[in-house]
């Protein structure tokens, strides 16, 4: 019986993967019509009449960059695992990045950059490249990154983000080219202005490169035509299918924290969750000698009885400690204002708030207040 039906599931695959092919050209089922249907045919990807980055012209006249736009393109489009999870991912991550980009005046094509050297993945190159972004130990931290064994800045979507800006503007205020800034992220600024002097050109496109920054441009070009069109490159994307923005509140911890799974629970999630959402905390505890104030994301919905018990349970071990400070909580009673809380514990008003997430500094009876208190 298997044997039969392994034939019949050969057929079925290849007729799938035919299927696939054809979406990716853009040809409707209409326009293949007519040909021989049992001959395996592949077809080649739509190509533009006419690309820019950053508002600077590629010159696909040159038959040069058109092929290697190209291969760019063919190589994309039939990565399909690869590209689809790219598009995927960008749904939840761009908005940010677009924001940020903006904000510092950095063209928006440049997050195209951040999904070409990571696929929008905290990954880590074999030279130790690391994060969105791909920073560096030393670049990351010469452009403001906190980077050590608890906490690394590269992780940091936003920070990370605002590093790369520092970095693209500095290199666009020498070279004064968009598109020569995007080589250089890739090459280094000094390599790119040796190669530019040896060889007397100053377009990214008139320069002999190595392999890897020859590419590089014209992937980040390609991954931004599919980006903009996946159904003329066959990818049927659904709403559904996108990853969405993920729904988080922002915490303030500005001091030591001894342990990230109790303070997780302690705030109604988990420690998988923590680092999850903060994924530069490197380590279990923080010691934070220099009282920096970190934004610790927190998941929207969060709590409930199963986390109540689990930091109970926790939180009886320690003494209530999630940090070198002691935790625990206040009810407010009849009179009682945030103020003269705040007076009787000798902390501030809006560290009440912080702690609390609360929305203004009203408070009602009988309503829990987490203070922390220095030892």
């Amino acid at each position: 019986m298997k044997k039969q039906l392994l034939p019949i599931a050969g057929v079925l695959a290849l007729f799938l993967i035919s299927e696939v092919f054809i979406a990716g050209t853009g040809r409707s089922a209409s326009e293949v019509k007519g040909e021989d249907s049992s001959v395996y045919r592949i077809y080649a990807p739509s190509f533009p009449d006419h690309m820019e980055f950053a508002g600077e012209k590629l010159p696909l006249e040159d038959f040069e960059v058109k092929e290697r736009l190209d291969k760019e393109i063919l190589v994309n489009t039939y990565w399909q695992s690869n590209t689809f999870l790219m598009l995927k991912k960008a749904n939840r991550f761009f908005p940010q990045i677009e924001v940020l980009l903006k904000a510092n005046g950095v063209p928006d094509d440049f997050k195209y950059l951040a999904l070409a050297e990571s696929g929008l993945s905290n990954v880590v190159s074999p030279a130790g490249a690391s994060g969105f972004w791909q920073f560096m130990d030393e670049t990351g931290k010469k452009y403001g990154l906190e980077i050590n064994d608890e906490v690394d800045e590269r992780y940091d979507l936003d920070k990370s983000t605002l590093a790369a800006c520092r970095y693209l503007k500095d290199s666009y205020a020498s070279l004064k080219n968009w598109t020569l800034v995007a080589a250089s992220y890739n090459m280094g600024l000094g390599g790119i202005k040796r190669q530019m002097e040896n060889q007397s050109v100053d377009s990214y496109y008139d320069l002999y490169l190595n392999t890897e920054t020859s590419r590089y441009l014209l992937r980040i070009m390609a991954i931004k035509q599919i980006c903009q069109h996946p159904v003329q490159y066959g990818y049927s994307v659904k709403k559904e299918d996108l990853y969405a923005p993920l729904a988080v509140d922002k915490v303030p911890v500005d001091s030591a924290i001894s342990s990230w799974p109790l303070f997780a629970l302690q705030q109604g999630t988990n420690y998988k969750m923590i680092r999850t959402l903060n994924p530069w905390i490197r380590a279990s505890s923080m010691k934070n000698k220099h009282k920096n104030t970190y934004y610790v994301s927190l998941p929207k919905n969060r709590g409930g009885k199963k986390s109540d018990d689990q930091r109970k349970r926790l939180e009886e071990k320690s003494g209530g400690k999630v940090s070198g400070d002691s935790v625990f909580y206040h009810t407010v009673k009849s009179g009682e204002t945030i103020s003269v809380i705040s007076s009787k514990y000798k902390v501030k008003v809006q560290q009440i708030v912080d702690w609390n997430g609360l929305p203004s500094t009203n408070v009602t009876i009988g309503q829990k207040l987490k203070i922390i208190k220095e030892q």
